[in-house]
């Protein structure tokens, strides 16, 4: 594969393209597997640089300038993802996605930026190739579309061309871990600590939480965190498209999708592993967001008393209960709104909705408690916590299942005023 450097001399491209060529040589020599064994590439790859070195003594060829950004740049591409790898690295770098091949972009706080990194379209195909290799899914022409975990648990997305118009394209969502538990939410300016305090208490009392927002709004991060504090004695079973939930409990089995083989059998959905967590004794089942017909079999176990939480793409509070109500429509036609609208009444307790300002900061807009009252088909609601002018601020509601606190040893009333 030819290599395209930005802001690199032709020199120098020229030398790091032959550098590259000796040390793929060497690795297929020593049958190194390049994504398993990256420590032995690096070394390889130090080894290819230093005998350049030599050679650049008797001026057969010339000097490379900084010996270890070389040997990077050559590992980069051989045993991680070539010119993406650098934003890989960068922590700064929330996301990173690619149009064409000469249009590749990031995101840093919530804004995006064209980079002067400019690849070719064997680049491309080459690295999502290798990208898929470490994941074990697929696309091609009869699955055009593919979501997959990068080893460091970023969120890969490839739409194929011929649906996309042009080129492939590529999307990587890095998985950033900022928070890990409600009190880093409260450091970095996403919430009050008067509402972590609260929404920990109400994991900890086993209320259902729905986590709506738009994307890239931190839903997952805030779920993560949620779950974070499900008591350690209980068992978590959690069920997503592809794993991006990371949050330490002692007792947790994650499950996600599988697509369908090359014979078009095999396929594990969503639906599929809401209903098989529930033959897995969990204490809590969380959904890494819900999309469509799975809403029905999860608003069946929180009705069952299972407790839980789930993320899903709203505007607002209110229309993340609309659309709770909508999704499990698709479920059949035997499934009406007359059934659908007082179960999601009955079975949610707690929205909380995240929103991103326009210099890119991550907030909790609101949080409203579900009482269970439904009045012409509509879901009644009350606001416990509002994003204004003055910041998050706690409004007049109360939650439901206040029984569920006492049974910890909590006042939520106390805890709701200001209290401990």
């Amino acid at each position: 594969m030819s290599l395209t450097f930005s802001g690199g001399t032709g020199t120098h491209a020229r030398t790091v393209e032959s550098l590259d060529a000796a040390l793929r040589s060497a690795v297929r020599r020593d049958g190194v597997d390049p994504q398993r064994e990256p420590g032995v590439v690096r070394r390889l790859a130090g080894r290819v640089v230093d005998e350049h070195d030599q050679r650049s003594l008797t001026g057969a060829v010339p000097a490379v300038d900084d010996h270890d950004a070389v040997v990077d740049e050559l590992v980069a591409q051989v045993s991680g993802f070539g010119a993406l790898q650098r934003y890989l690295d960068d922590p700064s770098v929330e996301e990173i996605w690619i149009n064409d091949p000469s249009r590749v972009f990031v995101a840093r706080g919530g804004r995006h930026e064209l980079t002067s990194t400019i690849l070719t379209r064997a680049q491309v195909e080459e690295l999502v190739e290798r990208m898929l290799k470490s994941s074990g899914r697929r696309v091609d022409v009869s699955q055009p579309f593919v979501d997959a975990v990068l080893p460091d648990g970023h969120r890969l997305h490839v739409v194929l061309e011929g649906i996309s118009r042009g080129f492939s394209a590529v999307n990587i969502r890095k998985f950033v871990v900022r928070a890990a538990r409600l009190y880093d939410l409260v450091a970095l300016g996403s919430m009050t600590e008067h509402a972590a305090a609260f929404l920990d208490a109400s994991v900890r009392a086993g209320l259902n939480i729905v986590v709506a927002g738009g994307t890239q709004a931190g839903k997952t991060t805030l779920l993560n965190c949620l779950a974070a504090s499900i008591p350690g004695h209980e068992r978590v079973v959690s069920v997503e498209e592809v794993f991006e939930l990371r949050f330490g409990h002692p007792d947790w089995v994650a499950m996600q999708t599988r697509q369908p083989g090359l014979e078009g059998t095999g396929e594990i959905r969503l639906r599929d592993l809401v209903k098989e967590s529930l033959r897995m004794r969990p204490s809590r089942i969380v959904v890494g967001e819900v999309r469509s017909e799975e809403c029905l079999d999860l608003l069946l176990a929180l009705n069952a008393g299972l407790p839980g939480m789930a993320s899903l793409h709203a505007n607002s509070a209110r229309e993340a209960l609309v659309k709770m109500c909508t999704l499990p429509l698709l479920a059949g036609e035997n499934i009406s709104a007359r059934f659908v609208v007082p179960t999601v009444a009955a079975s949610v307790d707690l929205v909380v909705h995240l929103g991103i300002t326009a210099d890119g900061v991550r907030r909790v807009e609101e949080i409203v408690a579900v009482p269970g009252r439904v009045e012409n088909d509509v879901i009644e609601t009350e606001s416990l916590f509002k994003q204004t002018s003055r910041g998050l601020v706690r409004t007049q509601g109360m939650p439901p299942r206040a029984e569920r606190f006492d049974r910890v040893g909590l006042d939520v009333r106390a805890l709701l005023n200001g209290g401990v």
